[in-house]
């Protein structure tokens, strides 16, 4: 990768200049808040009037525009596995490109030396949303986010690309001297933010020459950006658990949302997802009939053959229903291994195999993956203990309220940092109560502190709308009167009354749990672990 000269800062200019760039594209939240709910039969058929209908071809000739079809992707000997999903699709993603990652040579091996080269193992790639604190972790290659200048690098690459196709476009209508050249090297003449990240990291893996990647949905799966990747670079896809979420777009059921998620199955192609209860077997219904229209293969992972093999101890990723998300890393990958020449050992590498046979690689790719913001665990100088998740979502509230209900005790001070910010608060709330309460008498938590997003306190003249904050407390105090519960105008102080907390705690454990947002969980992580870009 070529190097250029930092500026008086020691940043690349080059990546300066990225980040100015992006942000200056429409954001994902100002196309989504233009959907209605979508006309989708309940039974999962194809919706009767959908407004995502063109995504793929606008998606298809942003990609053009950038140099790059489906075609030469496939040609450049890309093959992924593609992720989708309502709650665990993020860890799911990294679960796989973690399993692929203990087959790829290291880096001080000779490409005539790997035993995996030929193969078809190297750098592995992975691309995943949102990112917690800095846009370079949605593009990552062997582990490590794209590095800033090559963050810079590429933006630079593709966005001229855009602008070049928006001059020919411009030239070929005879509107070059109405159209002038700030214009056509703006953001006016480039795709909003996702669709823009999609081709980057598409563009990234073709210049890196990456041929194994995992690539993570963003919304849904029939419609979604990267759903531009052709059968021929899709060695697995994965559906991993369903709820309801992105109603606008996908519908207001988990039966419409299926619809959507399964979109990604493709002819020859195995999917892999979890069997549900009979309870919901509409759902299972609308995944079946999906992958026989598309010509995939539906394989349906038991909870019966996951909870008997329990999943993998001392994982990073940690939580009880990570297992399900391992288990469905663990097909995808082997199938991903096997179509790619990978030959795996043993009774492992047979039809009969089964999650308890699991080789050393596989161990090991499970216990070491991780993602910022999810079921993060960090203990600071005060010896405070921070649980931090990203979950917005009923299930995966709940799935997390269990999670840090597993890991305190009633003698613990337990305190909640909680925001959501864009939607109802209040549902939500409940949901991760009753996940940390389970069956116990004791509080969920001892202390509440609902707070905005914003990393410090407002100036002396701003004004903050705590409306939000307020509908959570008063949900608070309506479900549980004896937790202490107080609004926040910003992290900071949030963060300060936990120290407070903690230090007339009396010697008591304090662990604290921050959720409900990935916008406050990046801001927790820049105060509490000083992480920046």
């Amino acid at each position: 990768m070529s190097t250029t000269q930092s500026d008086a800062t020691g940043i690349d200019p080059s990546y300066t200049t990225a980040l100015t760039n992006l942000s200056n594209l429409q954001s994902n939240r100002a196309i989504t808040s233009l959907f209605d709910t979508p006309d989708i039969p309940d039974n999962g058929s194809k919706p009767i009037i959908d407004l995502n209908a063109p995504a793929i071809p606008e998606m298809l000739a942003w990609l053009q525009r950038a140099g790059h079809t489906p075609s030469t992707l496939t040609a450049s000997g890309l093959r992924c596995v593609h992720v989708a999903g309502t709650k665990g699709k993020g860890s799911a993603s990294a679960l796989v490109a973690s399993i692929l990652g203990q087959y790829s040579p290291l880096p001080s091996s000779s490409s005539s030396s790997s035993p995996y080269k030929a193969a078809g193992v190297g750098v592995v790639g992975l691309y995943t949303s949102p990112h917690v604190l800095s846009v370079r972790e949605r593009i990552v290659l062997d582990g490590r986010p794209i590095s800033r200048a090559g963050l810079g690098r590429y933006v630079g690459e593709v966005w001229g690309r855009f602008t070049d196709a928006a001059r020919a476009e411009a030239a070929r209508k005879g509107v070059v001297d109405v159209a002038g050249e700030a214009d056509l090297d703006g953001p006016g003449t480039k795709p909003f933010f996702f669709r823009f990240l999609t081709v980057l990291a598409l563009h990234v893996f073709v210049s890196e020459g990456v041929r194994d990647a995992v690539v993570e949905c963003g919304i849904g799966g029939e419609y979604d950006s990267t759903n531009v990747l052709p059968a021929e670079a899709v060695t697995a896809a994965v559906v991993t658990q369903l709820g309801v979420d992105h109603v606008g777009m996908l519908g207001d059921t988990v039966e419409k949302i299926a619809w959507h998620k399964s979109g990604i199955f493709k002819p020859g192609v195995k999917a892999f997802t979890r069997r549900l209860p009979e309870a919901q077997s509409g759902v299972m219904e609308v995944l079946r009939t999906r992958a026989k229209e598309k010509g995939a293969t539906l394989v349906e992972v038991t909870d019966d053959e996951v909870e008997q093999w329990g999943g993998v101890d001392g994982a990073k990723l940690q939580g009880p229903f990570q297992k399900y998300n391992m288990a469905l890393a663990v097909y995808a990958a082997r199938e991903h291994l096997l179509k790619t020449g990978v030959k795996l050992e043993g009774r492992f590498g047979s039809d009969e195999w089964s999650l308890k046979d699991l080789p050393a690689e596989f161990v090991t790719g499970l216990k070491e993956a991780a993602l910022r913001g999810r079921c993060e665990i960090l203990e600071d100088k005060d010896g405070i203990e921070w649980h931090v998740d990203g979950a917005h979502t009923d299930d995966s509230l709940s799935g997390v309220g269990r999670w840090f209900a597993s890991r305190t005790s009633k003698v613990d001070v337990r305190v909640l940092v909680f925001n959501q910010q864009e939607r109802d608060p209040a549902p939500l709330l409940r949901a991760l109560l009753v996940g940390a309460q389970g069956t116990g008498s004791r509080p969920a938590f001892t202390h509440a502190i609902f707070t905005r997003n914003e990393e410090q306190k407002p100036t002396a003249t701003e004004e903050r709308d705590l409306s939000v904050q307020t509908r959570a407390l008063e949900t608070m105090r309506d479900v549980d009167s004896v937790t202490e519960a107080v609004a926040q105008n910003a992290v900071q102080p949030a963060v300060e009354q936990v120290r407070h907390i903690a230090a007339q705690a009396g010697g008591k454990p304090c662990k604290v749990l921050v959720t409900g947002s990935f916008h406050l969980v990046g801001a927790m992580l820049k105060i509490i672990d000083h992480a920046e870009d």
